[in-house]
Order: C-alpha cells, then structure tokens, then sequence
C-alpha cells in the first residue's frame, strides 16, 4: 500500500480508567519510558509512513492539552474529538470528525503502546483489500465455558471449547471508511453495547482478514500490566 491512499488513524483515549484502581487518574498520560501511554501508538501511527492524518478521541479538555503538548514532535496532522459516553459514541464521533474522502479508517485502542508502525502497514492493507481486518491473536490456552451459576460447593459445571477457530481480537481494527460508517449508524439507531469495532459488521455477514499478530500488544488494563509493558518497551528500544 502506497502513501496515496487516505487513510485515518483514530486513537481512543477518552476511557475512564476504572480499572487501575486510584493508583492513577488517567492511564493514557501514565508515563512509561518517560513517555505518555498514548505517546507510542502516535508515534507507531506516524512511523508507519501510511497514515494520512491522526483522530484522536479524549475525554476532557485537561487531557487533550497534556496529549497536545506531548505529541507536538510529529509531523503528521492531528485531528481531536470529543470522546462520548459508551465506546460506540466516542468511535462515532472519531468517524465524524474523520475526513469525508478517508478510504480506510484504522481503530486503536490508546492503552495497546505496544503496536508497532509494521502492524499498522500490515492491518491497512488487509482492510483496502478485504473491506475489514482486525490484528488478532490465535487463542492457545484451553478454554472452558461454566454455567451461569456457582453449584454452592465451589464447583461449575464445565465444559471444554474447540479453541482451533478462536482468535483473541487486538487493535487497530480497520475498515473502509463507508462500510464501517454505515454500520456504526446502524448500530447507534439500535442502541447497541459494544466491546469492538467488528461486532458492528458481524451482523451483515462481511468477511474480515484476520492479520496473526507475532509480537506483544497487550492492553494497559490494571496496575500490575505496567512493570511488564514497560519492560517490553524498553526492550524494544534496546
């Protein structure tokens, strides 16, 4: 994929955080390396080489200003949306603020530091080809489904899942621009939850690319994943 393509990176920071507990007030400016959270998927978003312009979805205007600051040093245009109550709302109004002529839309979750510019090359082209790509990850471990309810005793009632056909989703997720818009209106008129951006397509049947992902892109999520995402960024820099 060439640089004459549009292509849109829209970058969530506008979460609330609640998972890390009071250890800090906002996961997205922690800092790691001596670098924001968000600092490095810019930075990947922007190395890549592809990415037209950069949306990114905050939550107060507090944040934006320390994002603002801290990301000055990219050449690449910026572009900032107000983040929404739900996931779905911020996305949306990431999409809206988006260029109208954007042909692939990338979708990243600001607390994955770890995405590298390859990755980003690699989900954008599957996307222009196929229409949807996600970056995922074969699922190894064995899974076990319980039913609803503990027994009382301590015990479920389990039963083992065929892991060959599931794949734990990352971020971006890519789209073109038209197809995953269309969805998401339909989706804001249903008043629909959603965890990811592919479950807005599930329901028209459309195949998505799946891009194996062989490096490390976890979530910044709870307190005790940031010794870890910080070791594995300081090795990636060695």
């Amino acid at each position: 994929m060439s640089s004459k393509q549009n292509i849109t990176a829209i970058i969530l920071a506008a979460g609330s955080s609640s998972r890390m507990g009071d250890t800090v007030d906002d996961k997205l400016l922690l800092s790691l390396a001596d670098k924001p959270v968000i600092w490095y998927s810019v930075k990947a978003f922007s190395d890549a080489r592809i990415v037209s312009q950069i949306v990114i979805v905050y939550r107060d205007n507090e944040q934006k200003n320390v994002i603002e600051n801290s990301v000055r040093e990219f050449g690449i245009p910026i572009f900032w949306a107000k983040g929404g109550k739900e996931r779905q709302d911020s996305v949306w109004s990431g999409l809206e603020t988006s260029p109208k002529d954007t042909e692939v839309v990338l979708i990243h979750d600001g607390a994955r530091p770890l995405i590298t510019p390859n990755a980003v090359r690699e989900v954008a082209e599957a996307a222009y080809n196929a229409g949807a790509a996600c970056l995922a990850r074969k699922v190894n471990d064995t899974i076990k489904k319980t039913d609803s309810k503990n027994s009382g005793d301590g015990g479920y009632q389990i039963e083992t899942i065929d892991r060959s056909n599931l794949w734990a989703m990352e971020t971006p997720q890519a789209f073109r621009y038209a197809l995953i818009t269309e969805a998401y209106q339909k989706v804001l008129h249903s008043n629909i939850s959603m965890t990811d951006d592919l479950a807005a397509i599930e329901t028209r049947g459309h195949l998505v690319q799946f891009v194996e992902n062989d490096r490390p892109n976890i979530k910044l999520t709870t307190p005790l994943d940031v010794s870890y995402i910080e070791f594995l960024i300081k090795e990636s820099q060695a």
